[in-house]
């Protein structure tokens, strides 16, 4: 890919802070929550639909421009990338083990303080 004009590159950022700004738990992947379009992306989906707290997707499967500006902005190559809370916590084989050992619980709690199904 050749590199990004440098306003693209800033527009992108400010989208992309401001998607993370408006939802509590985000994730980049390819397709949506109703559609997922890549085994990654339905893996996630039921990741944290077991846990019951609203989440959003945005798909990036198409926007190569905008896929490297996050992979920029994370250090993390691959897609999907999860937020919550406003911070990075790259995808399922991260997060997997943080809900095996009540991590995730914990972080979902403190962006969550009113509880699940909000």
């Amino acid at each position: 890919m050749t590199e990004l004009d440098s306003s693209v590159k800033e527009q992108l950022t400010r989208e992309i802070e401001q998607e993370i700004a408006e939802h509590k738990i985000v994730f980049y992947g390819k397709g949506t929550k109703e559609m997922p379009l890549c085994g990654f992306t339905v893996e996630t989906v039921q990741f944290f639909n077991q846990f019951g707290y609203p989440f959003h997707v945005v798909d990036v499967l198409h926007n190569m421009e905008k896929r490297a500006v996050l992979s920029e902005m994370t250090n993390w190559p691959t897609l999907p990338k999860v937020f919550i809370n406003g911070k990075f916590y790259g995808d399922t084989d991260i997060l997997g083990p943080m809900a095996d050992n009540g991590e995730l619980m914990t972080v979902l709690k403190e962006a969550f303080p009113e509880g699940a199904g909000v």
